[in-house]
């Protein structure tokens, strides 16, 4: 499958001085690792649940941000991709990518909502124990 977009972990001052390689496809997110010993993880889209980014003052200056990732993957779980350039710019393909992917897949998450007025048995506090 073609690749939409592919970068490197980048150094401190934004250089591509590492051995670690992120690819995206329309369906797929892999990271490669390592230079003696390698790794490959990758990741359906479809089961990246949340994006949120980071950019430092350090990275700022080498204009380089870094993407953290919730997942649903049981291998890689939730990941980051560290130092890349255009991160907002990523964020916002990766976004749209995985909509698109969750939507032809019909998937949707499960969203998990506390209940302020229910105690540890579920049951809401303002109902009477003797109606049950």
């Amino acid at each position: 499958m073609d690749e939409i977009w592919h970068d490197r972990k980048r150094n401190f001052m934004g250089w591509p001085w590492s051995f670690t390689r992120y690819g995206l496809t329309k369906e797929l997110l892999t990271i490669k690792t390592g230079f003696f010993t390698t790794r490959e993880d990758e990741v359906r889209l479809y089961r990246i649940t949340d994006i949120s980014m980071t950019v430092t003052l350090g990275q700022k200056l080498a204009k380089i941000g870094t993407l953290k990732c919730c997942s649903a993957d049981k291998t890689l779980g939730d990941f980051e991709i560290k130092n890349i350039r255009d991160p907002k710019k990523v964020k916002a393909l990766l976004s749209e990518l995985i909509e698109k992917e969750r939507a032809a897949k019909r998937v949707t998450s499960r969203e998990y909502f506390s209940h302020d007025d229910a105690d540890h048995d579920g049951i809401p506090d303002d109902i009477d124990d003797d109606t049950h």
